[in-house]
């Protein structure tokens, strides 16, 4: 796992954060947060590459990390 982004994601509960295909992060509201609207978070565009997993980690970073493609043996 490496962090990559510099941008530091403040998170409230009753949210999903994702990092969406325009390489922003995102928010979306969990079903137990109705009254929640989806909304871009930040200014840092992310650049993604193949075969990496783009995630928000435990600090509020943009991190990556390497996808086992290749199963069980």
């Amino acid at each position: 796992m490496e962090q990559i982004g510099k941008e530091q994601i403040k998170r409230e509960a009753g949210y999903l954060y994702y990092l969406g295909s325009d390489g922003y992060v995102w928010r979306t509201p969990m079903k137990s947060n109705p009254s929640g609207k989806k909304s871009k978070l930040g200014k840092e565009q992310i650049k993604r590459e193949a075969g990496y997993l783009y995630f928000i980690n435990k600090k509020g970073y943009v991190a990556r990390s390497k996808m086992n493609r290749g199963g069980r043996k």
